[in-house]
């Protein structure tokens, strides 16, 4: 089984997959349809149109409950073997500019594993075993009583990145200044080794969602996000260890420091020496995305272009490369219409194709954090959480689409 070589730290169908929970009687309880259009009733909302062959997908839905997140998680993939990560909370009604999960509740972090490329899901629980425990201010909710992380510690090394069953997943703990830890696996995500501390590398922290290539054996690339000076997120930077693990070297800034905030890289490799990469953007103007270029294998950036000027609220991009050689984009817009997009490359990043809209019935701005791979027959699968009328509680969704051959 080949190994993916990264790792990220996110339309209309005619018959709907539910695969996490079974459904009711009441319209009320029923699933959101994906399907279903949100029709708002702002004349100034943009104008849209929804590609024609994208699947939809909720993934993980219940009653009651926000599942969130996945892009602060990451994503893996083997053949048709999909595993990603969620955050899993309450649902409670603070309006519509907030995160709609219950503060006083519990909020845990799960994986969701599908074998058929996507199409069904099923729920695993790491923190039973001790392992990717939320703690600390990344949580929304309360800690879970029950499940207790097992004690940090220093990895001793000897990580063999290029296993076949290999994935890594880093997590912060303060989502300014971390600090961050990491966990990997040899089966899939079934078992983890971790957790074992991640080094501040002389910044003010390591605020750290997954992001990484794999480069050999002993040699792996990490994109993370340190705080400011002032304590604040964030500015990315590229970290590499030739030693398995046992240490974390800084490499490279990837962008100055912002009056915003410059986090959530999401990279992909095109040459020997060369990265490229999108950074999730936001200051007093606005949210954005704009990417970067390395080729001097992460130690020099320079900024290249700005493929999302406009993300509303802001979003970080989930990007792969595509096995003819292109880049897919793929990112939440939030604001109206909320909707999931793509945009294609196939120059390296230089120039970006029109957007492909996978779906715009959004009922509300608190949508995205996506992150994507590509199956072995070409499809892309994007997932995200997301939310649409007439149900509140957000929902993890995957759109499954093909984008268009290369012209």
């Amino acid at each position: 089984m080949k190994l993916p070589n990264k790792i990220f730290s996110l339309p209309l169908m005619c018959a709907m997959i539910f695969c996490c929970s079974a459904p009711t009687n009441s319209a009320a309880d029923e699933k959101p349809d994906p399907d279903k259009v949100f029709e708002g009733k702002d004349s100034k909302v943009e104008q849209v149109e929804v590609e024609k062959n994208v699947q939809n997908v909720v993934a993980k839905y219940d009653k009651g409950r926000f599942a969130a997140w996945p892009a602060t998680h990451g994503v893996w993939i083997w053949g048709n073997e999909i595993l990603t990560g969620f955050s899993y909370g309450y649902h409670k009604d603070l309006g519509p500019l907030r995160h709609n999960i219950d503060r006083d509740k519990f909020e845990t972090h799960h994986l969701l594993r599908s074998l058929d490329g996507g199409l069904t899901w099923t729920v695993e629980n790491p923190n039973e075993k001790g392992i990717m425990v939320g703690s600390g201010q990344t949580l929304h909710g309360k800690p879970h009583p029950d499940y207790k992380e097992k004690e940090w510690t220093d990895c001793p090394g000897g990580i063999n990145f290029t296993h076949p069953d290999f994935c890594m997943t880093i997590r912060m703990t303060n989502h300014h200044v971390g600090p961050s830890r990491f966990y990997y696996s040899y089966d899939r995500g079934h078992n983890w080794e971790g957790p074992f501390r991640f080094p501040q590398l002389d910044t003010p922290g390591i605020a750290a969602r997954t992001d990484y290539i794999v480069e050999g054996p002993s040699t792996c690339s990490v994109f993370l996000t340190a705080g400011k000076p002032d304590g604040q997120e964030g500015r990315p930077l590229c970290a590499r260890t030739t030693d398995g693990g046992k240490t974390w070297n800084f490499v490279g800034w990837i962008a100055p420091e912002p009056k915003g905030y410059a986090i959530m890289p999401t990279t992909v490799r095109l040459g020997p020496d060369e990265f490229f990469t999108a950074i999730r953007c936001k200051d007093d103007t606005g949210a954005w995305l704009d990417t970067f270029r390395s080729l001097d294998h992460g130690k020099t950036w320079s900024h290249v272009n700005r493929p999302v000027p406009d993300m509303g609220e802001g979003n970080p991009g989930a990007m792969i490369k595509l096995k003819d050689g292109r880049i897919c984009l793929s990112y939440g817009i939030r604001k109206q219409p909320s909707s999931i997009r793509s945009r294609l490359s196939s120059d390296g990043g230089k120039t970006w194709s029109r957007e492909y809209v996978l779906r715009n019935d959004g009922a509300g701005r608190d949508i995205g954090y996506p992150r994507s791979v590509q199956r072995p027959d070409g499809k892309v699968v994007v997932l995200y959480y997301f939310f649409s009328a007439p149900n509140p509680e957000r929902y993890i969704g995957a759109s499954i689409w093909e984008p268009p051959a290369a012209e």
